[in-house]
């Protein structure tokens, strides 16, 4: 892997040299914060090499550098998910290229059911713990250890001082934000009624088909993690009905602009690095 982040490195390098402080990835429909940024250079995903292509519904598949006040970061707008017949490390490469390019802090966001009534459709969870259900883990197999340690430690997944600094935010812009628990799952079906009545009673919020091994990878490597989802629809199991994903996409849209404004407040928190 070293060796094609490398050559990834080299094609962007090729367009800029511009170093990011943060990185952030976006979920579907969710890439408002995109627009925010004065941009330096935006690269499609085709142009480089080592990344697959999104194919899943609202994600763009560019990679966008750029700053947003005095931050700089790099967008990546389009994940990949282990349903769409990615192996874990496709799906986790965009997190280390971006740990690659100098990001020490890692933004994730996306869609997520849920089957807790305090979070109906159009609630912000912000994501304090994760369950992986997934089946898989970036992390089987050969380590390199100069990406991280063998046995990296999971007691903290979501960097307690972000989680406070948007719940500080959330409050002073008048933004509803609820702490959850997400639980992820291989996708690409949603779940039976049994199912999320087994998650809910397990202790999870809120469910998606992505971020966690995003999250594995970036431990891995040191980054500190927060992560905010957009609740799309609900999935309580007594209450159960068939979703769209053009339904899901329509709440994701509607939703996005608190997203952004609670994200544009805490990177503008943050401490800006001097490094250039």
């Amino acid at each position: 892997m070293r060796q094609q982040l490398d050559e990834t490195l080299q094609a962007i390098r090729g367009r800029s040299a511009f170093r990011p402080d943060i990185g952030l990835i976006v979920g579907s429909g969710l890439g408002g914060l995109t627009k925010a940024l004065r941009v330096e250079a935006e690269l499609d995903y085709a142009a480089l090499p080592h990344l697959p292509q999104a194919t899943a519904p609202g994600h763009e598949g560019k990679l966008v550098l750029g700053t947003l006040g005095a931050q700089r970061l790099a967008v990546l707008a389009g994940r990949f998910h282990f349903y769409e017949g990615y192996t874990m490390a496709q799906v986790t490469y965009p997190v280390r290229l971006v740990h690659a390019l100098g990001a020490k802090t890692l933004i994730l966001t996306s869609i997520v059911g849920s089957m807790n009534r305090r979070m109906p459709p159009g609630s912000l969870v912000l994501v304090e713990d994760h369950i992986n259900l997934m089946g898989a883990n970036p992390l089987i197999g050969p380590n390199d250890e100069t990406l991280g340690p063998r046995f990296p430690d999971m007691s903290e997944p979501y960097d307690p001082a972000l989680r406070r600094l948007a719940m500080e935010v959330a409050k002073a812009e008048g933004i509803p934000l609820r702490p959850g628990v997400y639980v992820a799952v291989a996708g690409p079906n949603l779940e039976t009624k049994a199912e999320y009545r087994f998650l809910r009673q397990i202790g999870a919020d809120v469910i998606g088909m992505s971020m966690v091994p995003e999250v594995l990878a970036a431990r891995h490597g040191g980054l500190r993690v927060l992560a905010v989802t957009v609740v799309s629809d609900a999935c309580i199991p007594e209450e159960l009905k068939p979703a769209s994903v053009e339904e899901l996409l329509r709440v994701a849209a509607a939703t996005e602009p608190k997203l952004t404004a609670l994200l544009q407040g805490v990177i503008a928190k943050l401490p800006v690095s001097d490094t250039k």
